[in-house]
């Protein structure tokens, strides 16, 4: 059984930054790949970033140059650091690994 709990949610205005972070509990954390999904009201869940366990990296194009994610697997925990904010950006970021998800974390960005 894995937990995922995110923060670091937050209203923002646009081309501000956050960065959220998601710590899991449960075994076997560095040897799984990560990922950063999100969902806008009225939209399905999207991919935004996903990180392997040997730390290669993949993007949603709409993110490229502005999201970085990365892992400490001393600290069992993901981020994703969040540059140049955009209204288009504004959704509930979950946290995943596996079958697991997180509960999610609210990012608002204002125009």
């Amino acid at each position: 059984q894995v937990q995922l709990v995110e923060s670091g949610g937050g209203l923002v205005q646009a081309g501000g930054s956050l960065r959220l972070s998601c710590a899991a509990s449960g075994s076997a954390f560095s040897v799984n790949a990560m990922g950063w999904y999100r969902q806008a009201p009225g939209k399905q869940r999207e991919l935004v970033a996903q990180i392997t366990s040997g730390g290669f990296t993949t993007y949603a194009d709409s993110v490229k140059g502005r999201f970085t994610i990365s892992r400490d697997n001393a600290k069992n925990t993901v981020y994703l650091q969040m540059n140049d904010l955009k209204p288009e950006d504004t959704a509930v970021y979950y946290c995943n690994t596996r079958l697991f998800w997180g509960q999610g974390t609210q990012v608002t960005v204002s125009s």
